[in-house]
């Protein structure tokens, strides 16, 4: 990549998912909303989520989601497709079997019109290279999500890169998830936990513990996140939060991760789409637990016009802040954030189509230039 990107806005409606369980909108309803509210152009959504009996669809629901996505002229970037290997009760499902699994959710992402497809860390090296022909025959790139507590220079972030260095398709790729890179605990997070009577000195143990794994850097190991939630573990349970006590280590362990802004740099040219995760905007615009500005510089200097999805996951605990005025607020900062790199977020949906449609031609070109060296 050379010279300033130019990335895409966008929003994935998983951003929604309160609304869209509380039924107050159905998927085309929660589509024509966001185009009224101009929080594309660029739309992911979550499969299994959205469209009833995922990933095998009629033709109906096919041809009413294309209407609505062509009367909206919102623009289709990432298909969030879940790599679940703990389907059964029984066993992990193996390798074969999550292959399989994750066949159908990549020709659905096609049939959808969707250019390309989430994947999640239950798939290994030798998972991505097996699908990888399904990827070509369907047209659709998968990008691997690179989510806390794992991040890019995690083993087995580093496994992937390595083979999709040696396999050098535009088909294989990465999602990176701002969640990995947080810079402290979300107010939001804190202020709900004292509404539900956590004593003061539980939250300010929460905070510190947070701050001191931070200081560690991002865990290498699973034994090292094991430590790390055990001693969340201890002391939520220490503080008589009860079952809450499971919930609380997931949050602080799981979701906040600690990866420096720059370690992003490495997969940047393998990014095939972002997950702009945040959880907050304060009273001043900014984000202050995810550094917006920081990661916007790099992804701009960076090179990258690709899409970028405003994924805001303070829905989890934060019902009383309306979702839509949440993204717009971080939008407009990311809007800012570009600006003040010298570039701009592309907001004008014919030009996130061309962005879109540029690199899918690119992604075929080479397509034949690889094929022509296997």
């Amino acid at each position: 990549m050379s010279g300033l990107g130019t990335p895409i806005q966008g929003v994935t409606l998983y951003s929604f998912t309160r609304q869209f369980h509380a039924r107050q909108f159905a998927v085309e309803e929660l589509l024509r909303e966001v185009a009224r509210r101009r929080l594309g152009p660029g739309i992911e959504l979550v499969g299994f989520q959205s469209f009833r009996g995922f990933p095998h669809l009629d033709a109906e629901a096919v041809r009413s989601f294309r209407t609505t996505i062509d009367e909206t002229g919102l623009v289709l970037t990432a298909l969030a497709a879940n790599a679940d290997a703990g389907l059964r009760r029984d066993r992990m499902l193996t390798d074969d079997e999550l292959v399989q699994y994750m066949r159908p959710q990549i020709e659905a992402a096609c049939e959808l019109g969707f250019p390309i497809v989430r994947v999640q860390i239950s798939l290994t090296p030798d998972d991505m290279e097996r699908l990888l022909p399904v990827a070509e025959a369907n047209d659709v790139r998968l990008g691997l999500e690179v989510h806390s507590h794992q991040h890019a220079r995690h083993p087995h972030i580093q496994a992937l890169l390595e083979r999709f260095e040696k396999l050098g398709s535009p088909y294989l790729g990465f999602i990176p998830d701002w969640g990995a890179s947080l810079v402290a605990v979300p107010r939001t997070l804190l202020q709900k936990y004292r509404q539900l009577g956590f004593p003061p000195q539980l939250l300010d143990n929460l905070e510190e513990l947070w701050k001191r794994h931070h200081r560690e850097g991002p865990p290498l190991t699973d034994e090292q996140h094991g430590r790390w939630f055990g001693e969340v573990m201890e002391a939520a349970h220490r503080a008589g939060v009860g079952e809450r006590a499971v919930e609380v280590a997931v949050n602080l362990t799981g979701l906040f991760g600690h990866a420096p802004v720059e370690d992003w740099t490495p997969l940047l040219p393998w990014t095939v789409h972002t997950h702009g995760k945040f959880y907050e905007i304060d009273a001043s615009g900014e984000e202050p637990s995810v550094p917006v500005r920081r990661l916007i510089d790099l992804w701009v200097r960076s090179g990258y016009s690709g899409s970028i999805s405003s994924e805001w996951e303070g829905f989890h605990w934060n019902d009383w802040d309306d979702a839509f005025d949440v993204v717009a607020d971080e939008q407009a900062l990311a809007r800012r954030a570009a600006a003040a790199s010298g570039s701009r977020m592309v907001v004008d949906a014919a030009e996130a189509r061309g962005l879109l449609a540029d690199a899918q031609q690119k992604t075929t070109q080479k397509k034949g230039a690889v094929l022509g060296d296997r």
